[in-house]
């Protein structure tokens, strides 16, 4: 039977507001340690709303947020909505000419940027007119000690800057006091960024309704969700899935969002263990490396309840190496692989608890429908692999000034229906479950023959010596292209025996058209803004 929920017609603040209302004391924001309850989230964010009225920001206005995570960026994402304006996000590690762009495409007339900075936010004043800004810093709102610790020791200092600091735009609202705006749940909440892996990164526009579904989907979807559960959210705010799920599903539930401005993949354990949370969610990455490090040893995960993985793909013996290395520290659950995209805020599929299939993302959420079609727009049986569609309440409004894009990505059907065309390709299995194969545009042609990355990717992750690996197709004079396979091996594995065995494992699983013509090792692969593998990158390595 198909799953449907209640969907409430209110903003992203107001339903944040509902969960303040029935959890005050519970802890929002664990940040370093400092405890921010749901009473206090509340309080900063209106007074944050009173300074952006102070500064003029009103109803239907741009905001910039250029932010890591730090409770800062969440109280200027509610405080924007508040407003009735729109939160801009953008990459702090954009380049400079994509953060005027951002602004001028968006007609922000004030951005908020970390300090590291404050520098290139000066350059970008200078491109953009009547631009102001304010500068913040990651230290802000930790614990006095840490604080101090984090000056001192920090290796990378803030430039010099005139732009005014957080606590000067704050007590710019002193004494005023910001209506509620009472908006539509149509209206657009925020603006978020495709990575540009096929062009120009465009802007997103997700509204009020496609955040609050997302998070009511995904509490019911992951199940055995309850008030006063703690995330590690480490996705980072400028991305769909942090803002989505770590951020916005946690605030719905009244839920402790353990908020991480940096880290790495490697130190992932060290945060593990400090903080202890019930859920952790994060790209493959993150979970790659957990696989190889060696500081797990002898320490238990019995504390985590809800492991899920999205933002790419995850090879199923990576899942699988992934799990045994779970239960031999006392992990009592699994990894689940959702599927998603910016476009319908972030996942819109994710595997159930008790049902176990390697190969599948899972059902789709409660009211999301997926189709498989063909090239020429015609739907697929089931098991018949095709272009990915779906239809749902996280379905994005359209990009940012792009009608064209738009209509090439929005579709009305015959059925009557408004679906969103992936570029994703996959199949969906006779008892419902749907299976994600790779990007459309990740298909190789070589010769003339289509070859799917994606099946190499899995044989060659299913040796025990490979940690990591994508195959790309780079242009070949002969061919059109050629397959290359790009590696990251266990430490002190021996190169050229490994290369043997793969070539071997490899003719015996695909045809010699498929077979890669480079395999290539590295230290580590090369990674996108938000932790994906930089496929364009590894076509132009020698």
């Amino acid at each position: 039977m198909k799953r449907h929920l209640d969907y409430p017609d209110c903003t992203i603040y107001e339903l944040l507001a509902r969960t303040a209302e029935k959890y005050p004391g519970y802890c929002a924001i664990d940040y370093f340690g400092k405890s921010i309850s749901y009473q206090k989230l509340m309080t900063k964010i209106q007074r944050c709303a009173a300074a952006l009225k102070a500064a003029g920001i009103k109803s239907g206005d741009a905001v910039s947020i250029c932010m890591p995570n730090t409770p800062e960026a969440v109280c200027l994402f509610y405080a924007v909505s508040m407003t009735g304006a729109v939160a801009n996000m953008i990459h702090p590690m954009s380049a400079e000419n994509e953060i005027v762009r951002f602004v001028k495409l968006t007609e922000s007339h004030i951005i908020f940027a970390v300090d590291l900075i404050s520098d290139k936010i000066e350059r970008v004043m200078e491109q953009c007119e009547g631009l102001r800004a304010v500068r913040i810093s990651v230290s802000d709102s930790m614990p006095l000690h840490i604080r101090l610790g984090y000056t001192v020791t920090n290796k990378k200092k803030p430039p010099k800057s005139s732009i005014p600091d957080w606590k000067t735009f704050m007590e710019g609202g002193t004494g005023l006091t910001a209506e509620v705006h009472r908006g539509a749940s149509d209206d657009t909440a925020a603006i978020l960024y495709s990575g540009g892996t096929t062009g120009r990164p465009k802007g997103i526009m997700l509204t009020n309704m496609n955040f609050n579904a997302l998070a009511l989907q995904s509490i019911e979807a992951c199940g055995g969700l309850s008030a006063g559960m703690k995330m590690l959210s480490v996705m980072p705010v400028f991305h769909g899935f942090g803002l989505g799920v770590c951020i916005h599903t946690m605030m719905v539930l009244g839920g402790t969002a353990i908020l991480q401005p940096k880290f790495s993949s490697a130190e992932f354990h060290k945060l593990l263990f400090r903080y202890r949370p019930d859920m952790i969610a994060g790209v493959p990455a993150i979970y790659e490396a957990m696989i190889v490090n060696k500081s797990f040893e002898g320490k238990s995960l019995d504390f985590l309840k809800i492991i899920v993985s999205g933002g790419d793909s995850l090879a199923p013996s990576t899942k699988k190496k992934l799990n045994a290395m779970l239960a031999e520290h006392g992990c009592k659950v699994k990894v689940r692989e959702g599927y998603g995209l910016t476009e319908c805020v972030t996942g819109s599929c994710l595997m159930p608890e008790d049902y176990d299939d390697l190969n599948s993302v899972g059902l789709p959420y409660p009211d999301t429908c997926y189709k498989i079609i063909d090239k020429e727009g015609n739907e697929l049986p089931a098991g018949e692999e095709g272009e990915i569609i779906l239809r749902g309440p996280t379905v994005m409004k359209g990009y940012y000034k792009e009608p064209d894009e738009t209509a090439a990505t929005l579709r009305k059907r015959d059925d009557g229906y408004i679906w969103l065309h992936t570029g994703d390709m996959g199949c969906i299995g006779s008892n419902g479950y749907v299976y994600y194969r790779q990007r459309i545009k990740r298909m190789i042609i070589s010769s003339g023959y289509n070859i799917y990355p994606q099946n190499l990717e899995e044989i060659i992750s299913s040796h025990s010596e490979v940690v990591m690996c994508a195959v790309v197709g780079v242009p070949d004079q002969l061919r059109g292209e050629r397959v290359r396979a790009c590696i990251v091996h266990t430490e002190g594995a021996d190169e050229e025996k490994l290369k043997a065995e793969l070539m071997d494992m490899l003719r015996k699983e695909v045809a010699a058209y498929a077979l890669p013509r480079e395999i290539l090792f590295y230290d580590s692969l090369p990674k996108t803004l938000v932790g994906k593998i930089a496929y364009n990158e590894l076509k132009k390595e020698d």
